[in-house]
């Protein structure tokens, strides 16, 4: 389904926005080729592109096909006039008039869109909207902007309660499971209506011609306005064997996508988003790509180059770099050090000013995104603190992305994945991440934060262990209780064991890119894993942490972290990791003598200590010290991450004091 142009920006002004970095830009295509594949409005899109500056490839990609009145629209329209319909959710302009086309060939017309009137109405967005009121009806509610099916999920979330009601779907060319998951997620019945479907047009020369532009490398930039448009794209380059030619293509060229819903389809068929508009209209689209396309190809060409240097097989531990004998470094090979090594789980963060300086210009995923901006705030960090090894900034789940799920920072709520695993049946939405390319950015952090890095600091990269990535994909956010991860697993370890073997394939792949990239270290976080007990871990999760951590590049310390049960500590050394991280709920000697002596040990003073005074802090940083016994192999952490109202100047105190109190 194709996106009409409403409001679009004038092409015949000169338009400046900001750039990634913040700089003014023109909206000016420069002269590039720039591929698009309207059907409808293709003539639209040519003068639009041309107009702002780009040379348009312009090949129609697809057509709607009206299906005859089927069985099911049959049966939907009989269900709804009788009563056993609770609500019906119109996803688009075209699919409305059909649905009421077919349903007025069977009864009455009048009778239907009486009983269409009796029940709750979801449209997504205008053109349903437009289509009902041609027909004299009005939408009991309609979805915010970018009118995606996430739209209607918060829109159901905020204002209609489904559980235990049956609610239709009007589908458009294909279902759309991850509104089919999330309608079903909230306790609804759901029916799926198909009025039409897509297929490539009659005439696919055009078509095919544009696949050969673009693997031959002669197109600068992709449009997209519809999901649809890329299988098609890709179903003729299969065609004409040019598959892998087109997807090496995109990560030269610049992708763009009109919305949400197209950029998760590019998402999960591999291919990367390069740009997204503020606003999902094809003008809006046009301008964006036009404003933004020079200098992401720039920046990608830059990627490229970082990216083509990763040779994880060609890894050679630097043994005469300066980090290699820095005290950290060797606690991780438990030799003797000087001093005792301190580094903070979340240095970087919101406890800093500079940090909340720039997470003001932008949202937190976005600087997740911005290699720039991340070795910016980790090396301030660094040197303000005092710290003997730096981590690079980032999170644990954008990971997830480029393996289909829907990934929401929400403010107030934090991290929101929209697409939750809920059954056996969703785990085959989780795409294999068969390389690190969508991933680019971190590779670029490391990079970047390694230069800038004094040459005597290690640094650290990290990833999300496998069962926590689990849980955050299965639980769509934070939890208590653990009840869709646990009903998962303990119902069908077959499809658990699928899912987490996706997950350990893909984590191991990312932490060996980041040392690849120049990363010294690297620590697993297993956040979540407390929730289980001894046997569980064992069962369900064990396996595939020593998975990834034997795949790690042979002679680069793996540091094992979990947190929340102290029982799972031998498991943990079992697993694997040079280092074993610890929290604040176990004594640091008990729990190394738990351990063994064949691994060292990092923590674990609670992160709260940093609340009190300076006396205070000096002291409970003393009886941590005290209980490692200058054992070498012990590298001070909190037993968690630096709290947000944590004082800076109280987290140096800690750094100085253990320098102090550990000099040997």
């Amino acid at each position: 389904m194709t996106l009409p142009q409403t409001n679009p920006p004038d092409p015949n002004r000169i338009s400046r926005q900001a750039d990634d970095d913040g700089h003014a830009t023109k909206a000016d295509f420069g002269g590039l080729r720039v591929a698009a594949f309207e059907s409808r409005m293709a003539g639209e899109m040519e003068t639009m592109i041309g107009r702002f500056g780009g040379v348009a490839v312009v090949s129609p990609s697809m057509r709607e096909v009206p299906l005859d009145a089927s069985r099911e629209t049959i049966d939907f329209a009989h269900r709804l006039v009788t009563g056993q319909v609770d609500a019906v959710v119109l996803m688009t302009g075209v699919g409305t008039r059909q649905l009421i086309e077919q349903a007025s060939r069977q009864m009455d017309r009048e009778r239907f869109l009486a009983a269409l009137a009796d029940v709750t109405t979801i449209v997504r967005g205008p053109k349903p909207v437009a289509a009902l009121k041609s027909f004299g009806l009005v939408p009991t509610h309609r979805a915010a902007e970018p009118n995606t099916w996430r739209e209607v999920l918060s829109l159901v979330d905020e204002k209609f309660p489904i559980a235990n009601l049956t609610v239709a779907v009007q589908e458009y060319g294909q279902p759309n499971v991850s509104l089919i998951a999330g309608l079903e997620a909230r306790g609804a019945k759901v029916e799926c209506v198909r009025v039409y479907r897509w297929d490539l047009p009659e005439d696919v020369s055009a078509l095919e011609s544009c696949v050969r532009e673009i693997a031959a490398g002669r197109i600068d930039a992709m449009l997209f306005t519809s999901s649809q448009q890329i299988h098609n794209l890709l179903e003729v380059a299969g065609r004409l064997g040019l598959v892998d030619a087109v997807r090496e293509a995109t990560r030269r060229l610049v992708v763009a996508s009109i919305g949400p819903t197209t950029s998760e389809t590019l998402r999960q068929l591999d291919l990367p988003v390069d740009v997204e508009p503020e606003h999902s209209k094809m003008g809006h689209l046009v301008q964006a790509a036009a404003q933004r396309t020079a200098g992401m190809m720039a920046r990608k060409k830059q990627v490229i180059s970082v990216l083509d240097t990763l040779n994880v097989e060609g890894v050679v531990i630097d043994t005469q770099a300066p980090w290699y004998d820095s005290p950290f470094m060797k606690a991780c090979r438990r030799e003797p050090t000087p001093v005792t090594p301190i580094w903070l789980m979340r240095q970087a963060g919101r406890y800093m000013a500079e940090y909340r300086e720039v997470r003001a210009k932008t949202t937190f995923l976005e600087l997740c995104k911005n290699p720039s901006l991340c070795a910016e705030v980790m090396i301030t960090a660094v040197e303000r603190l005092g710290v003997d090894a730096a981590i690079i900034f980032s999170d644990l789940l954008p990971i997830l992305e480029p393996m289909g799920m829907h990934l929401e920072f929400a403010a107030g709520e934090g991290p929101v994945i929209h697409n939750p695993v809920r059954e056996a049946e969703d785990v085959d939405r989780l795409v294999e991440l068969e390389s690190v390319d969508s991933l680019h950015f971190v590779m670029e952090t490391v990079r970047q934060t390694r230069a800038a890095l004094s040459d005597k600091l290690p640094l650290i990269g990290f990833a999300g262990a496998p069962f926590t990535l689990a849980s955050y994909a299965i639980e769509g956010g934070a939890s208590r209780n653990y009840l869709f991860t646990k009903t998962l697993m303990y119902r069908d370890e077959g499809a658990w064991n699928a899912l987490m073997g996706r997950l350990s394939r893909a984590v191991a792949r990312y932490l060996n890119a980041q040392i690849a990239a120049g990363a010294q270290a690297v620590q697993l976080f297993d956040s979540w894993v407390g929730c289980l007990g001894p046997d569980d871990y064992r069962r369900y999760v064990l396996p595939y942490v020593k998975a990834v951590i034997e795949s790690i590049v042979p002679g680069v310390p793996v540091i094992n972290f979990a947190t929340g049960n102290p029982a799972l500590l031998p498991l943990l050394a079992e697993a694997g990791g040079a280092v074993i991280g610890l929290d604040w709920r176990v004594r640091l000697d008990e729990a190394w003598e738990t351990i063994g002596p064949s691994r060292g040990v990092q923590g674990n003073l609670d992160p709260t200590v940093l609340f009190a005074d300076r006396g205070e802090i000096r002291r409970r940083a003393k009886l941590v010290l005290d209980q490692a016994a200058g054992r070498p192999g012990h590298i001070f952490n909190l037993g968690h991450g630096v709290l947000q109202q944590t004082s800076v100047d109280n987290a140096i105190a800690l750094i100085d004091a253990v320098h102090e109190l550990s000099q040997r």
